[in-house]
């Protein structure tokens, strides 16, 4: 049994080293070595492509690092799973597309716009996620006749 002397000395000193150790992983966590988050590839390119999902509200159905509605598909990796065409082609698809009851929006989306939303998720997906990958298999590909350059 510890005297009360002894059981604040003790409390005291476990708070101290507990604080310690808080600081030292906090600086190790926000030190350069650290940087996960791939912010010296944000381009101007990518900086307007995310303009472009926040004003269109894209998080309203897919989720985006593990972020968002659940309604339409995961977009982390989205470029590395289906490619840029096929992307490029539902962005700027000027008729609502609807793979197994669920409808995409016709956005119709330009070229620059287009390119540059890929360019966000391309951006995204080489983000260090340690690990996350959430593999889709929901949505059917595009039909064939869909697919333009």
């Amino acid at each position: 049994m510890l005297s009360k002397k002894q059981a604040k000395t003790f409390f005291i000193a476990g708070s101290l080293v507990t604080f310690f150790i808080f600081i030292g992983l906090t600086i190790f966590s926000l030190s350069k070595s650290q940087d996960q988050s791939n912010s010296d590839k944000i381009t101007e390119s990518v900086a307007h492509g995310k303009h472009l999902w926040e004003k269109n509200n894209c998080m309203g159905c897919h989720t985006l690092m593990g972020e968002g509605a659940y309604y339409a598909p995961e977009l982390t990796n989205v470029i590395k799973r289906r490619g840029e065409v096929y992307v490029k082609t539902l962005l700027k698809m000027k008729t609502p597309w609807a793979p197994r009851g669920r409808k995409m929006v016709a956005y119709g989306f330009s070229d620059e716009e287009a390119n540059d939303l890929i360019a966000f998720l391309k951006w995204v997906g080489e983000i260090n996620l340690n690990g996350f990958e959430k593999v889709d298999r929901t949505v059917s590909p595009l039909p064939k006749d869909k697919m333009k350059n």
